[in-house]
């Protein structure tokens, strides 16, 4: 590997992922800058997310640096890298084997109890951490796990809602919809109101696209711009959400915080009922 190539670490952990990383971030130190790069990859808690890590870090090329508890994904995980050609670095689970020797007790195999000393500031990180790996509908499993699933077009805000919404110790995770690409089946199977549907005006809606793409250093006459388009996406929005039997807020001129109070006031009130 030469000095202008990185090498990627897998930082899993049934957590969320803290400590492993300040252990690789500390042994990256050695070695020349920017030569390693990171990606975290928390709350990994059952043997199918394990599977799915593995088959990632070979076909990126990257180094699996774990913290697990529980004795039984441990011993997957380290297989599994043998089996794929993956390196595996068990940070936690050679101190517990010893420990537990010196001490004649079993570990408890519980995750996360270090953070047990503040759980409010743990829970908002572990909602944090949430909404990063269940943005943008990357894996529909997430959905069953949420606090509140956001449904909407492109740029109708449910990233920076998701967010917020973390801060507030909630767990968020948001649908892109667009009418090539149909919806994760996992989102009819939800309770309608632990939905949410997002709505614009067709005309906020292009002033926002155009200025994306300017951004990106793109021509605004791209159909991802065009009233026809965004026409067309909007229509086909609230079909689902009619499907969904959600409710739906438009966010044409609203801040983030302000949509985020009425959603929680939603889930205030489906709480009282």
């Amino acid at each position: 590997m030469t000095l202008t190539q990185k090498q990627l670490v897998f930082v899993v952990s049934d957590s969320v992922g803290e400590t492993c990383e300040l252990v690789v971030r500390a042994a990256s130190i050695q070695f020349h800058e920017n030569a390693i790069e990171t990606l975290r990859i928390p709350f990994v808690e059952d043997e199918q997310t394990i599977h799915d890590v593995v088959t990632q870090a070979r076909a990126q090329g990257a180094v699996i640096a774990f913290t697990l508890v529980n004795e039984e994904h441990r011993a997957l995980l380290v297989r599994l890298g043998q089996e794929y050609g993956v390196k595996t670095v068990d940070l936690l689970g050679d101190l517990l084997d010893v420990l537990a020797g010196q001490l004649g007790e079993s570990p408890r195999e519980k995750p996360g109890l270090i953070y047990r000393l503040d759980e409010d500031y743990f829970r908002k990180i572990e909602a944090m951490e949430f909404a990063v790996k269940y943005d943008d509908g990357r894996d529909p499993r997430g959905l069953k796990k949420a606090d509140i699933v956001l449904v909407g077009v492109s740029r109708t805000s449910k990233t920076p809602l998701s967010q917020y919404l973390a801060l507030k110790r909630y767990k968020v995770a948001n649908v892109p919809l667009v009418p090539e690409s149909r919806p994760p089946e996992e989102l009819f199977d939800l309770p309608p109101d632990k939905c949410v549907g997002l709505i614009i005006s067709p005309d906020k809606l292009i002033s926002i696209r155009m200025e994306r793409l300017k951004s990106l250093g793109l021509k605004p006459e791209a159909d991802y711009a065009q009233l026809e388009r965004i026409n067309r996406e909007l229509e086909y929005a609230r079909g689902i959400y009619e499907r969904i039997g959600c409710e739906v807020i438009d966010v044409t001129n609203k801040a983030v915080e302000e949509t985020a109070g009425i959603i929680l006031r939603m889930l205030d009130q489906s709480k009282d009922d």
